[in-house]
């Protein structure tokens, strides 16, 4: 582990996911990971050398964390239990709502950084290109996100909705 993560200033926006068995929330993260990838393969190349690099993705109100790997030739992304989570290149921690409004391009990382709601350690530089990389992204991740669920995207893109009113915050269409 390269740091303890941040604390928790809001209460879950998925409270049941502290009950799930994360085998079950597996393959929904190999499909976003691999709809991501096959969407938007520039992001491989924004990475450069960082491509190979493993990141944990720490929502600290989550009773997991995330590791990515944005390998080009084969991305994963997987949940761990924050105490079994494998050695990364660099952690990103802070809570769901902030992660999810900074993938979403709608908090500035800068900001989060420095109000001290994010918390970023190990190979700083890669966390810097991933950021860049997912800045740079046609039409938005959570847009390829939602789309990679095919007949199921109204559904997601419904869930979405609903993350971006949680605890105030106002819907971007």
């Amino acid at each position: 582990m390269l740091a303890s993560p941040v604390a928790s200033d809001r209460t879950s926006p998925l409270p049941f996911l502290r009950f799930l068995p994360l085998p079950l929330l597996q393959p929904i993260l190999t499909l976003i990971g691999t709809q991501v990838a096959k969407a938007q393969p520039d992001v491989f190349l924004r990475l450069g050398p960082h491509a190979l690099k493993s990141f944990i993705i720490d929502p600290t109100d989550l009773p997991f964390v995330l590791m990515l790997k944005p390998r080009p030739e084969a991305p994963s992304l997987s949940a761990w239990r924050r105490d079994d989570a494998p050695y990364s290149h660099a952690r990103i921690a802070g809570t769901f709502l902030n992660l999810f409004d900074l993938i979403d391009g709608s908090l500035d990382g800068d900001a989060l950084f420095f109000s001290r709601k994010l918390r970023v350690t190990g190979d700083t530089e890669a966390v810097v290109a991933l950021r860049n990389a997912l800045d740079d992204v046609d039409g938005g991740v959570v847009e390829t996100i939602t789309n990679a669920f095919g007949p199921l995207s109204g559904i997601a893109a419904m869930t979405v909705s609903h993350l971006r009113t949680f605890g105030g915050r106002k819907n971007h269409e």
